[in-house]
């Protein structure tokens, strides 16, 4: 049986993440097509229609972690934005900034909802939650895609930065990038305290860096 605070937290979070997912893969896309790719717009991905970011499976274990851990944890993905690099001028460059563009995002996203905090808070406990939601969810989804391990998007900063020679063999390990992403998600779920330690760590040190002195905590 589903705790009713916890459903109507999930019910809180859901759009909050569905809207953070969205614009995440969207911005991928977006500059890959300044960029000179047309791929995700041929695929329909230039897009604010959720139906065409989210994925399946990764939906549904977004909604399995966050239930099962009682809104502690969540674990889960979009539908990876199509890229060709052929099409940029240099696709080693191209793609690191295609990379780079989904956490930009997501960390923009937690300075809106910083500013939303800050001018709202006391409105209504209600926004307050809902921008403070906001905040970690996208402080979490721009950490975690950070990390350089294929094919999270700090791989691919990580690649514009390597030799021409290392980058081909660097790009190669995108094929085993799904065992490297399943094994920390059994990292999270196996070693206690290891989520807090890292993402719980940065969500903490931003919150003290952008919503000061601590009056709603």
């Amino acid at each position: 049986m589903i705790d009713s605070d916890l459903l109507l937290e999930f019910l809180l979070v859901s759009p909050l993440l569905i809207v953070s997912l969205v614009l995440h893969e969207l911005a991928h896309g977006w500059v890959a097509y300044r960029l000179g790719d047309p791929t995700a717009k041929a695929h329909g991905r230039l897009t604010l229609n959720p139906i065409k970011h989210l994925d399946t499976w990764g939906t549904i274990m977004l909604v399995v972690t966050f239930l099962g851990s009682g809104g502690s944890f969540f674990f889960g993905w979009a539908k990876p934005v199509p890229v060709d690099p052929r099409f940029f001028r240099d696709g080693q460059r191209g793609m690191a900034w295609v990379g780079a563009a989904g956490p930009i995002t997501n960390f923009a996203l937690v300075l809106v909802a910083a500013g939303c905090i800050w001018l709202t808070y006391t409105w209504s406990a209600f926004l307050l939650q809902a921008f403070w939601m906001l905040f970690v969810l996208n402080v979490i989804l721009g950490t975690l895609n950070l990390i350089p391990i294929p094919p999270l998007d700090g791989s691919r900063v990580l690649g514009g930065f390597l030799p021409r020679a290392t980058y081909r063999k660097w790009a190669e390990l995108d094929r085993y990038g799904n065992y490297a992403f399943m094994g920390l998600f059994l990292l999270m779920i196996a070693v206690p305290g290891f989520y807090e330690a890292t993402f719980g760590a940065v969500v903490d040190a931003l919150r003290n860096l952008l919503l000061p002195g601590g009056w709603f905590w």
